[in-house]
């Protein structure tokens, strides 16, 4: 009974051990490799294992590789692959410029992976070039017409360019820019409605593409469409600032007569508070009779109902 329970503990340590093994090292990775006549040894897959590598990530792209004919190492992938590289992207861009006629070392294809940019993508975009279509550029000619122009750009990739270069952005900021100044050099709208492909002639004669990751091939003018009068616009609006500035004026001179008028009826009291004293000081002096007193006196209550009579009249009408 103890001889047989000894079998059992030795035998479940073995299938355990044999578990263990098989969990860590991937012999069925380790055999499709030998099957595809890849040289990877199985102390080579312990130590990825042990590195923390999937070998797994290694072995198919190295696999994939040697059969299209291209002569990698495991050493290579491994390095990219622990440098943060996506391996089966830049297998899959060797594969494919190799098929195109396209000379990528596998050293610039793992930099252009590294720099963040899609190294496949850009091989297949070399091959067949790809078609940005830029949002409605607003422009005005000199007649002050907008025009609201929609391009098609052509670009195909440049691998050479592609780690450091700029990408899409700076080609349709520099598409609109161009739109924007041949349109502007225009001295009527109808101008560039007539030939829109000056402004393709006039864009790519600018070598827009210089320091981008790409090459233009074409620009075409997909649709040009007419907008808002801008400048008789700005017309109004300068007619309007014209009308509120010359109000400003008007009304500052206004109050200024105002104060004018003002001080004039305040002299004009002052002046008035006056003649009694004055009359005063002459009867004082005898420079004035007490007759010419009640005759001035008169002369006033005659004036001021000759002015009651002069509004009633002016009622009446």
């Amino acid at each position: 009974m103890t001889d047989n329970l000894v079998y059992v503990v030795i035998l479940g340590i073995i299938v355990l051990l044999i578990s263990l093994f098989f969990s860590f090292v991937p012999v069925g990775l380790w055999i499709s490799a030998l099957a595809a006549n890849v040289k990877v040894g199985i102390f080579n897959l312990i130590g990825m294992r042990l590195r923390r590598v999937q070998p797994r990530r290694i072995v198919i792209p190295l696999i994939k590789a040697t059969k299209a004919g291209l002569d990698l190492g495991v050493n290579q992938l491994e390095a990219h692959f622990l440098a943060g590289g996506n391996v089966d992207s830049v297998v899959n861009a060797l594969i494919a410029a190799e098929r195109a006629g396209i000379n990528l070392p596998f050293e610039k294809a793992a930099a252009i992976d590294l720099a963040g940019r899609d190294v496949f993508e850009a091989v297949r975009m070399s091959v067949n070039p790809k078609v940005i279509e830029t949002p409605k550029v607003s422009a005005v000619a000199k007649n002050g017409i907008e025009l609201l122009v929609k391009a098609r750009v052509t670009v195909r990739a440049n691998l050479e360019r592609l780690v450091g270069g700029a990408g899409e952005s700076t080609i349709l900021a520099r598409i609109g820019e161009g739109i924007v100044t041949t349109c502007g050099s225009a001295e009527k709208h109808t101008e560039v409605l007539e030939n829109p492909d000056d402004i393709s002639k006039i864009i790519l004669s600018k070598g827009l593409d210089a320091g981008t990751a790409f090459e233009i091939l074409s620009i075409d003018i997909a649709d040009i469409d007419v907008g808002r009068n801008i400048g008789a616009k700005l017309q109004a609006d300068q007619a309007e600032a014209d009308k509120k500035i010359a109000q400003a004026k008007a009304e500052e001179r206004r109050a200024m007569a105002v104060a004018r008028e003002q001080e004039m009826r305040a002299a004009v009291v002052e002046a008035e508070a006056e003649v009694p004293l004055a009359m005063a000081q002459a009867l004082r002096e005898g420079k004035m009779g007490v007759m010419d007193y009640y005759d001035l006196q008169n002369i006033k209550a005659d004036t001021k109902m000759r002015e009651e009579i002069a509004k009633e009249d002016n009622k009446k009408y």
